[in-house]
């Protein structure tokens, strides 16, 4: 249950309180994951431990506790959303990024960090301490360069591939593409019969704010997890009729019917013991994906 009810944090942080400043009291994370079956100790002992991996932070006001987005919490929940929200796949420019390391055995839990952060950000297993990504991922190599220092252990390059084979056969071997697109086609099988009838079920008005607000979560809580398997490759590299595309397409329009209430849920929580004024003026929870894409 801890590491479910810390998962389900992260994402009402990621869906909703980041959009209102990334601050909540205890309070009013308690009464927001009880929709979910969550209890009290549950969500006390996620946060604690959230706290010590620094992800969030605390923050007394009287006798209250507040907890806030580190910015190491923040990076991460603004990388998550860019990808969750992002339409389309992006352009490939022709290039391949390959990172090859050799860190030492006495290092071994930094490299196992590392390999994590490496898939997490879309790189692929191309052989033994080889990873490349076709993405342009310059940024976050760096990042992960410095936040490890593991200088002296890694090489970087980008480059062109000139055979013998072909990309797709680099994509095949760096990749579990089928396994991706199963993934992708049992999530269009279970959401695509929820998504109607709840369409029917709202447009009835029979279905309560707050049932909005357990879906609209559940739908991002299990979107969110191609994020650790769907590195994100240029549609020039997917198969046509890739099913991913048609997931994300599913995803927005059932998102966008389950948004309004499901924030009016949220802010009626929230607004009773926390500042209610949005860090983003301009978001809108109808227009939450287009806002998202053009920043």
């Amino acid at each position: 249950m801890g590491a479910n009810t810390q998962s389900m944090i992260f994402t009402i942080y990621g869906d909703y309180i980041r959009n209102y400043g990334n601050k909540i009291w205890i309070g009013s994370l308690i009464r927001l994951l009880k929709e979910f079956g969550h209890n009290e100790q549950g969500v006390r002992v996620a946060i604690s431990r959230m706290v010590k991996q620094g992800w969030i932070q605390s923050e007394k006001q009287g006798n209250k506790s507040y907890y806030f987005l580190t910015d190491r919490g923040v990076n991460r929940i603004e990388e998550a959303a860019n990808r969750i929200y992002k339409m389309n796949p992006s352009e490939w420019d022709g290039k391949w990024r390959i990172l090859m390391y050799t860190i030492p055995e006495e290092k071994r839990q930094i490299r196992d960090e590392l390999r994590q952060e490496l898939l997490w950000s879309g790189f692929g297993s191309f052989s033994n301490s080889c990873w490349i990504s076709p993405n342009n991922l310059e940024k976050e190599v760096k990042l992960l360069i410095e936040k490890y220092d593991i200088s002296e252990y890694v090489d970087f390059f980008v480059s062109d591939y000139i055979g013998p084979k072909d990309n797709q056969s680099l994509m095949e071997k760096s990749w579990p593409l089928e396994e991706i697109k199963s993934k992708y086609e049992e999530f269009i099988s279970k959401y695509s019969k929820q998504f109607i009838v709840h369409q029917s079920v709202i447009s009835r008005g029979e279905m309560s704010d707050s049932e909005c607000f357990v879906e609209r979560t559940k739908l991002i809580h299990e979107y969110r997890k191609f994020l650790f398997i769907d590195p994100g490759l240029p549609k020039e590299l997917l198969p046509p009729m890739w099913s991913g595309d048609h997931a994300t397409l599913l995803f927005s329009q059932y998102y966008k019917i389950l948004a309004e209430p499901a924030s009016r849920f949220f802010e009626d929580v929230f607004q009773k013991d926390n500042d209610l004024r949005r860090k983003d003026k301009s978001y809108d929870a109808n227009d939450h994906f287009l806002i998202i894409k053009s920043k």
